[in-house]
């Protein structure tokens, strides 16, 4: 506003001036008014002869080079190149420190193992670094612009990348090797814009390979010296009246021990099949109801009814999945609520809609476990009590065998418990694995309990 102000002086200044003169040169020619405006119409003609100036100058000075100093003026028109000029001077360093960062991202892009891939909102190539060309087969002469499926045509990429789901990140083979193991990981970001990232991971899938096969093997391996010690000392125990006294505790020991490692065998086997063997296309026609009906049998021989156990059905449709896998993970579930709950604790089998797909759920009213447990709950072997490992006769494969199976049938696991409020494990399969229910009689019950 300074500025306005000392402007409208300065015109106000020049018309006074050239006013007076030209009052002046009217009043000594006889003709007094019109030398008045002659004199005004020359200040302000001066006045607009010097504002087109100092545009002119303006226009050469942006047109030429802004980063030089600007030119000299006077008034507002000094202040204003002065301004331009300094904004230009910060604009332009900011641009260099942009173009400073966007080098040392790419830079450090470049230095990486990883392969980097930047994609537009469509999916299509943007930018990428040295590490993509080997793994992916990317060229940077004629490739930019092009879909990333061109490239990635693998069915699960494909099913992967346009799910939008990236929470989890998928292991296929290289596009270019065949024997080389990637793992793929995408993250939105921007105006639903995709940065892909790959890993070569060749050696710690053929380390987990090993893994499997090793655990598959010893446990094939201990399979046989264990049947022939079970052999034997059923036998002797058919004549354990003859055995010394003494011997009485350590004979049942053996008994026990062995029980418990010929099961830890038998999980160890069916986990390493569940992860080795491709999930069968056959799908059993699976009657839910009837199939907890008979697991809750199972378990009040467990519980040595010591457990009340109930069913409740809500779903009236079927389920579509491998009957013997199924049984095994609803059982694993069961069978450790009646491990680990305390007697006279109520263990509840549903089977429920769930969204648009079904659930089959495992409640308990016991102790429950701080949810910090619950991310490591499906891991080999782990345990939230340590302290009741031996006594609960549990192998701590139960819940690892639950999550491989539920993979096999596109299902997951979810898990609720606190402290004091018993425990929920869920079993939520999609609509895809839900069949129509069938015909049932009017005195069917939807629910029972024992």
């Amino acid at each position: 506003m300074r500025y306005w102000i000392n402007e409208l002086w300065r015109l106000g200044y020049m018309l006074f001036g050239l006013g007076a003169m030209g009052l002046l040169l009217g009043e000594l020619g006889g003709h007094l008014l019109a030398g008045m405006g002659w004199g005004l119409a020359a200040g302000l003609g001066l006045y607009v002869f010097l504002h087109l100036r100092h545009v002119r100058l303006l226009y050469v000075w942006l047109l030429k080079n802004p980063r030089e100093a600007p030119p000299p003026g006077t008034g507002v028109w000094g202040d204003l190149f002065d301004r331009l000029y300094h904004y230009q001077k910060a604009q332009t360093q900011l641009q260099q420190r942009l173009r400073d960062i966007l080098r040392r991202i790419q830079d450090s892009c470049e230095a990486m193992r990883d392969s980097v891939v930047m994609l537009d909102p469509q999916g299509d190539l943007e930018w990428w670094n040295s590490a993509a060309c080997d793994m992916l087969g990317l060229q940077p002469d004629h490739d930019r612009g092009q879909p990333i499926t061109n490239f990635l045509r693998d069915p699960r990429f494909i099913a992967y990348f346009e799910t939008g789901d990236y929470r989890e990140p998928l292991l296929i083979p290289s596009p270019v090797q065949a024997n080389r193991t990637l793992q793929f990981h995408l993250t939105l970001f921007g105006d639903n814009e995709r940065l892909l990232m790959a890993r070569d991971v060749t050696r710690l899938h053929q380390l987990e390979m090993m893994r499997r096969d090793f655990v598959a093997n010893v446990s094939h391996e201990l399979r046989t010296p264990l049947t022939v010690l079970a052999g034997y000392l059923e036998t002797y125990s058919d004549h354990v009246d003859q055995l010394p006294q003494r011997w009485q505790r350590g004979f049942d020991q053996m008994q026990a021990q062995t029980t418990r490692m010929q099961n830890l065998v038998e999980d160890l086997l069916l986990l390493s099949r569940l992860e080795i063997d491709s999930p069968d296309d056959d799908r059993d026609t699976l009657d839910v109801p009837s199939l907890l009906d008979s697991i809750a049998a199972d378990a009040r021989e467990l519980s040595a009814e010591h457990h009340q156990l109930s069913i409740e059905t809500e779903e009236p449709r079927q389920l579509l999945a491998n009957t013997k896998e199924i049984r095994s993970a609803v059982s694993n579930l069961v069978f450790n609520a009646v491990r680990y709950t305390p007697a006279g604790s109520t263990i509840t089998l549903r089977w429920k809609p769930w969204h648009d797909g079904s659930a089959i759920e495992v409640e308990d009213n016991g102790d429950g476990f701080d949810p910090i447990h619950i991310p490591r709950l499906t891991e080999r072997f782990y345990r939230v009590d340590k302290g009741r490992s031996a006594a609960t006769g549990g192998t701590g494969l139960g819940l690892a065998i639950v999550k491989h199976v539920l993979l096999r049938h596109d299902a997951s696991l979810e898990i609720v418990s606190r402290p004091g409020l018993g425990a929920r494990f869920r079993c939520v399969f999609p609509a895809a694995r839900v069949a129509p229910a069938l015909p049932t009689s009017p005195s069917s019950d939807t629910s029972t309990s024992a």
